[in-house]
């Protein structure tokens, strides 16, 4: 069952995700969903989804990840290779 937005997102999600990563979530789960997953492998896709930016916190709160200026320069300092 794909969300037609996070609004549809269960409760106890919306209430641990920050709105961006809410987004996230809904997004990832229905491009797994379409791609043909089950329920429980397109909410696995989706959380893992949610994993590439934020991080839990020692609070239990949801804190997107510091980005990585090395990652980010690597195209500008190689010349892309």
């Amino acid at each position: 069952m794909p969300y037609e937005n996070r609004d549809e997102l269960p409760e106890e999600i919306r209430e641990q995700l920050p709105e961006h990563a809410q987004q996230i979530f809904v997004a990832a789960f229905n491009a797994a969903q379409r791609d043909g997953m089950s329920e429980n492998g397109a909410t696995d896709v989706a959380w893992n989804s949610v994993r590439n930016e934020y991080e839990q916190g020692s609070d239990r709160t949801w804190h997107r990840k510091p980005e990585d200026p090395a990652i980010h320069n690597k195209a500008v300092v190689s010349g892309g290779n």
